[in-house]
C-alpha cells in the first residue's frame, strides 16, 4: 500500500510517500522558520497563507521523488490535529480533494500518533509492544503507554508549558533568536550545567505529569539580576544549566513511567528529541536500568509527512476512513485518535458505494 502523507499542523508544509507503513519512498519538508524568525515565534495567519502557497508544489515534489503519481497512490493520510486550525485546514482540503478525485480512501491522523509512528519507520523490526513513548516538542510534552500503533494510553502530560516552548521562551529572554532549542543545545555543549541551580519540578511523588513554567520563571528572574551584558561564558553556562534542568526532569519522568508500567522499551520522539543532551541522558539511564531506549533520526523527529503516512497506514489497516465531513481539530485528548466511529462508518459505506 503506497500512502501519500500530508502534514500542515504548524509551520512546516510536508508531503511524503511511504510504502506499507515502513519504507520511505520520498519525504519533502518546506520550512517557514525564516518567515517567523523575526517575530520570535509562529504567526498563525502567516503560517496558513504560506501553506496555501507551498502545499501543492510540495506534494508534487514528493510524488516526483518517489517516482509515483496521484494515479499510483493507494490512499492518503493527513494531519487532522492538534495544531493551528488555519494551517490544518489547508492540508485537509488538499487531502479531501485528491482522495475525492481519485476515489481512494483517506484518513485524518492525530499528530501525536504520527510522532510515535516515526519510530516504526526507523526501528520497525526492533519494536515490541507495549512500550513507553515520550512525545516532546514545541507544543507537546506527554508520556504514553503504547499497546499498538492504534492504541495509546496517556500516562502524563505537561500542566503548563511544553518543553520545546520553554526552550523557545528562554532563548527569547536571552536574545538568542528563534527557534531556541537548536541554539541552546549548541551553546550548552560548551557551558557548565551546574553553574546555576535551576529547579527541577517533579510535582508530587509518583506523578508522571510535567511543569516547566516555574523553571522558565526562575531563568527570567535570574537574568533580571544582571545589570551588565552577559559574557559569552555566562550565556553558555545559563543555557547549559537551563537545559540540564529540563533534561533531568524529562529523564526522571520517562524512567519512572517505564518502572511503574513494568516496561523495558522507551521511545523518544518529537522535535525536542533531537536535543543531544536529552538523547545522551536518557540512553545512559536506560542502560543503567536495563531499559532499551530508541529514538528516530532527527529528520523524523521534527514535523514531517512520512510519520503521518506511517500512522495513517495502521489506521487504514484497522478500517478507518475519512469522509468529506471530517474537520480540523486544534485540540483534543492527546491519547485519542481524532476520529469518530460515525465518520468511520460513513467513510466505509461511501467507499463501498463508489
Amino acid at each position: 500500500m503506497k500512502i501519500l502523507g500530508i502534514e500542515s499542523s504548524c509551520d512546516e508544509t510536508a508531503a511524503a510517500v511511504v510504502s506499507d507503513g515502513r519504507e520511505i519512498l520520498s519525504s519533502v519538508v518546506a520550512s517557514q522558520v525564516d518567515l517567523h524568525k523575526k517575530y520570535g515565534g509562529v504567526v498563525p495567519e502567516l503560517a496558513s497563507r504560506k501553506h496555501v502557497e507551498a502545499v501543492l508544489p510540495v506534494v508534487d515534489e514528493a510524488l516526483d521523488r518517489a517516482r509515483e503519481s496521484l494515479e499510483t497512490i493507494d490512499a492518503i493520510a493527513v494531519t487532522q490535529g492538534p495544531g493551528l486550525v488555519g494551517s490544518l485546514l489547508v492540508g485537509l482540503a488538499v487531502a479531501k480533494s485528491m482522495a475525492y478525485v481519485r476515489n481512494i480512501p483517506w484518513v485524518g491522523v492525530n499528530h501525536i500518533y504520527s510522532h510515535v509512528a516515526a519510530i516504526y519507520l526507523s526501528h520497525g523490526a526492533s519494536i515490541r509492544f507495549p512500550f513507553v513513548a515520550l512525545v516532546v516538542s514545541g507544543g507537546h510534552t506527554s508520556l504514553f503507554r503504547v499497546a499498538s500503533p492504534t492504541q495509546m494510553t496517556l500516562l502524563g502530560r505537561t500542566l503548563d508549558d511544553a518543553a520545546g516552548e520553554a526552550f523557545d521562551k528562554v532563548a527569547k529572554f536571552m536574545g538568542l533568536g528563534y527557534p531556541g532549542g537548536v541554539v541552546i543545545d549548541r551553546l550548552a555543549r560548551e557551558g557548565n550545567p551546574s553553574a546555576v541551580p535551576f529547579p527541577r519540578t517533579l510535582l508530587e511523588a509518583g506523578s508522571l505529569n510535567f511543569s516547566f513554567s516555574g523553571l522558565k520563571t526562575a531563568v527570567l528572574n535570574y537574568l533580571k539580576g544582571f545589570t551588565a551584558e552577559f559574557s559569552v561564558s555566562q550565556i553558555r553556562d545559563i543555557a547549559a544549566s537551563f537545559q540540564e534542568a529540563v533534561v533531568d526532569t524529562l529523564a526522571a519522568k520517562v524512567m519512572r513511567a517505564a518502572r511503574q508500567e513494568d516496561i523495558t522499551l522507551v521511545v523518544l520522539v518529537g522535535g525536542v528529541a533531537c536535543n543531544t543532551r536529552l538523547r545522551e541522558k536518557i540512553a545512559r539511564e536506560g542502560e543503567t536500568s536495563g531499559i532499551t531506549v530508541l529514538f528516530p533520526p532527527p529528520a523524523l523527529c521534527t514535523d514531517n509527512a512520512a510519520m503521518v503516512a506511517a500512522a495513517g497506514y495502521h489506521f487504514l489497516q484497522a478500517g478507518q476512513r475519512g469522509d468529506l465531513s471530517l474537520n480540523a481539530y486544534s485540540r483534543f485528548a492527546a491519547d485519542k485518535q481524532p476520529f469518530s466511529p460515525q465518520s468511520a462508518q460513513r467513510g466505509r459505506a461511501a467507499t463501498k458505494t463508489h
